[in-house]
């Protein structure tokens, strides 16, 4: 059984003081993959409290990382407001650890999601 990480963004332009500020904010879910067939199926269940990383560039090329954690409903999400010449360009979201023993072994396969925001400002996904 492996972990699987699936992962969305939502992107809001925010206007305050004069100063134009961007929020962005990462939304995904951990999934034992209980087949290991790197798909998901009736079979596979989300993972509460799995250990998600997610490695950001901006747009000036500054990497930044940040570790969630999954709730109950194997959901973890990561959100950061910064100026919008600092905004994200592309991130990764990969599971890392998860205290299920029956479910503690990262995929072969894609057991990350990468994606970039190419969307206009104020775009939700």
């Amino acid at each position: 059984m492996s972990l699987v990480c699936i992962s969305y963004f939502a992107i809001l332009i925010l206007m305050g003081n004069g100063v134009r500020s961007w929020t962005g904010e990462i939304h995904g879910r951990v999934v034992c993959d209980v087949c290991g067939d790197s798909s998901i199926g009736p079979e596979d269940h989300v993972l509460p409290g799995a250990e998600v990383a997610v490695l950001c560039i901006t747009k000036s090329g500054e990497v930044l990382n940040y570790q969630a954690f999954t709730d109950s409903k194997g959901v973890y999400v990561v959100a950061e407001t910064m100026p919008e010449s600092e905004r994200w360009d592309a991130c990764l979201s990969r599971p890392i650890s998860s205290f299920h023993s029956h479910c503690t072994r990262l995929g072969d396969g894609n057991i990350g999601v990468k994606f970039s925001y190419n969307r206009p400002s104020g775009v939700f996904l």
